[in-house]
């Protein structure tokens, strides 16, 4: 096999775990060339020979996102100016995702800032897993291919065996995505929660109402970022109120930051399952109400179909 038949998987340090998961599907091993100087500063070191290589860098711009940003940034630099053939950025979680309009004057498009920056760091290719929001993939004029976490999530949800589930959407925003959860769970009932969102504060949010029939059956809350948990845990305990069964939420990114696990722990929600596109910490993993599922098959087989050339929205985006 010639050198450029070849291709190399870095990582920094916001998800190892998950990178040396896919090297092993992919039977090759991952290399983390980061280090740290004694005030702060990143280093990016590569020993292995890139020349005429595909280069795939996974790393997920997870908390704290900005030092993971900068990893991913001078890791696509150190690949590029290494004369790689290709360098893809494998991001399992987009950091700023959320930020991907101007919603009021005078803030910046910060999704679409995060976007140049890669791009103009060096990158060829984006590989994203369930982006907040599927225009994003024009904020660069580079390829951008995006995987649905459904892919990953539905063989776990369908164990639980539920009898024609309602599947519910926490907001308005998220009603094409229950919408596509419903279709492949073969489900023909909807739920949506109304919510209202004051713009000025940060992860604040009011629960007003519903549409849809929930009494006495189990409930399927679909979602992609669980960040504090206030938008999800409210909309459970509201269909709660309204009579469901059971409440499960399904959802690509945990973030669980501030007081997520308190509210969710007291809330109605029976069960959250969630992917590792970002590392988990420990009272994560170990929370009874929590299950998470690995996208490391996925991630793998998109990684193999960009390398082939095979296409990726056959079977991998649901």
């Amino acid at each position: 096999m010639s050198n450029h038949d070849e291709f190399i998987l870095l990582t920094g340090r916001a998800n190892p775990t998950l990178a040396h998961s896919i090297g092993k599907i992919l039977n090759v091993e991952v290399t983390n060339p980061i280090s740290i100087f004694s005030d702060g500063e990143i280093r990016v070191r590569i020993t292995a020979n890139l020349r005429r290589r595909m280069v795939f860098i996974i790393q997920p711009t997870s908390t704290p996102v900005n030092d993971h940003l900068m990893e991913l940034l001078f890791m696509i630099d150190a690949a590029k100016r290494a004369s790689s053939s290709e360098v893809i950025a494998v991001i399992p979680y987009y950091g700023y995702s959320r930020q991907d309009r101007k919603e009021m004057s005078r803030v910046p498009i910060s999704s679409s800032v995060v976007a140049s920056a890669i791009t103009n760091a060096g990158a060829d290719r984006i590989l994203t897993l369930d982006i907040h929001s599927e225009q994003q993939e024009g904020f660069t004029a580079k390829p951008w291919d995006n995987v649905f976490g459904s892919y990953s999530l539905l063989p776990e949800l369908k164990k639980r065996n539920l009898s024609d589930p309602v599947i519910a959407a926490p907001d308005k925003g998220g009603m094409v995505r229950a919408t596509g959860y419903a279709r492949l769970l073969g489900s023909e009932s909807l739920a949506l929660v109304y919510k209202k969102r004051d713009i000025m504060l940060n992860n604040v949010s009011n629960t007003l109402a519903m549409i849809g029939n929930v009494k006495d059956r189990d409930v399927v809350l679909v979602d992609d970022i669980i960040d504090t948990a206030g938008t999800i845990v409210n909309a459970a305990d509201h269909i709660k109120e309204k009579g469901a069964k059971s409440v499960r939420v399904v959802a690509t990114h945990g973030l669980f930051s501030g007081d997520a696990l308190k509210r969710i722990s007291a809330s109605a929600i029976d069960e959250m399952i969630v992917t590792d596109s970002i590392a988990h910490r420990e009272e994560i993993v170990n929370n009874p109400k929590i299950t998470i599922v690995s996208v490391a098959p996925l991630l793998a087989e998109a990684i193999k179909r960009i390398r082939t050339g095979e296409s990726i929205s056959k079977d991998l985006i649901l």
